[in-house]
């Protein structure tokens, strides 16, 4: 009989105890495996950030409007090599339940400032620039829609309404974009700035935020404080900062995720470290004389050691696979529904390798006691237990 078998006969011996254990176990695992996928999605926009790219907003709010007049003074500013600047949108697609992400952009700036994120062939860059109400939408978000190049198709505003009173434009997908880093988002629409400006109702030339590329990552300070500077004490000053940092701090708005998933799985695994770790040690107290008698037949004390602490191991392992599968399930789920608010929303191989080391870690941890118990115990002492 190997050790294999043995440590799994010993697991299952009594198969209710066993099976509540995996459940605890499963549960403290999905949870981790959800969140860690989330945590991993909202800060995706960090990693596609570029180190020589600046943001400059509102210095009250970026939720709050630039005038578009700082896109040429900006240009102007040494060590400034290219500038383009957006305007939030707040579309919905035919209901508002339908969010949309929704950029209303300047044409040829902003797709040649992106092109290191997003892949824009030449083809549907002329005919944006060309078509006054052309828009370019994102793979994920077309494969949702069902839509392809030449479709026009309304899309409304939850903010903004026209001259008219409408709060749809119309406008025609002249290109589906894709992604040149896993981590960018395909999920968004792109429409002209200037076919946007000239026909809302308010808000005629502002602009949301400016997005800037310098000459070199190490004049990311100093461009910085030239920008604001020159707008201090106007009615717009302005808040330039690292793109990376601006995704940060937007993310931020929805909270510390990772300090929620250190708590809630630090929580987690507390609690499961309790009752595996006082459950095993029941376990070989009540196997006491079944050990003593291994050690009678050979079974040097390192042996022993061994199959007490392969039990928490294979056990934290069921367990946390089975946890791990269901999580990787769930994301699946989910990445569909939550696209818009949580764009690449997925189980990652780094998530699946910490957790198995999370696993070994909670084997040995809770292992180690009853194991180093059975190590020290006597053959007499043993055989002399009720």
């Amino acid at each position: 009989m190997n050790d294999f078998l043995l440590i799994r006969k010993n697991l299952f011996r009594k198969k209710l105890r066993a099976i509540l254990m995996i459940v605890s176990i499963l549960i403290a695992f999905a949870i981790f495996g959800v969140l860690a996928s989330f945590e991993r999605a909202f800060n995706a926009g960090e990693d596609v950030s570029e180190a020589d790219r600046l943001v400059v907003v509102n210095k009250i709010n970026f939720t709050q409007p630039l005038p578009i007049a700082y896109f040429n003074r900006i240009a102007g500013i040494e060590g400034v090599r290219q500038v383009t600047f957006a305007n939030w949108f707040g579309g919905y697609y035919q209901d508002p339940k339908n969010f949309m992400v929704v950029l209303a952009i300047e044409p040829e700036s902003y797709l040649r400032l992106t092109a290191t994120d997003f892949t824009f062939t030449p083809e549907m860059t002329q005919a944006f620039i060309r078509n006054r109400t052309a828009a370019l939408v994102g793979e994920q978000l077309a494969e949702k829609w069902g839509w392809k190049v030449g479709d026009r198709i309304p899309v409304s505003s939850s903010i903004f309404s026209q001259k008219s009173g409408s709060h749809t434009w119309d406008v025609t997908i002249v290109g589906i974009y894709g992604k040149n880093k896993p981590q960018a988002d395909t999920n968004a629409m792109f429409i002209q700035f200037p076919y946007f400006d000239e026909t809302r109702s308010f808000g005629k030339d502002t602009i949301g935020w400016l997005i800037i590329k310098t000459a070199s990552a190490g004049l990311n300070d100093q461009i910085s404080k030239a920008i604001d500077a020159m707008f201090a004490n106007s009615s717009y000053e302005t808040a330039t900062d690292t793109e990376k940092a601006f995704n940060k701090a937007f993310v931020a708005q929805l909270g510390n995720i990772a300090l929620i998933v250190t708590l809630v799985v630090g929580a987690a695994f507390v609690t499961i470290l309790m009752i595996v770790g006082n459950t095993m040690v029941m376990a070989v107290r009540e196997r006491t004389r079944e050990i003593a008698v291994l050690k009678t037949l050979g079974f040097s004390g390192a042996r022993v050691l061994r199959l007490v602490l392969g039990e928490t191991l294979l056990l934290a392992l069921i367990g946390g696979t089975l946890g791990m599968g269901l999580a990787t399930v769930a994301t699946l789920f989910m990445r569909r529904s939550l696209a818009m608010f949580v764009p690449g929303l997925t189980m990652s191989a780094g998530i699946v390798l910490a957790a198995f080391g999370f696993m070994i870690l909670l084997g040995i941890a809770t292992g180690l006691v009853p194991a180093l118990n059975a190590f020290r115990l006597r053959i007499a002492e043993g055989m002399g237990r009720g």
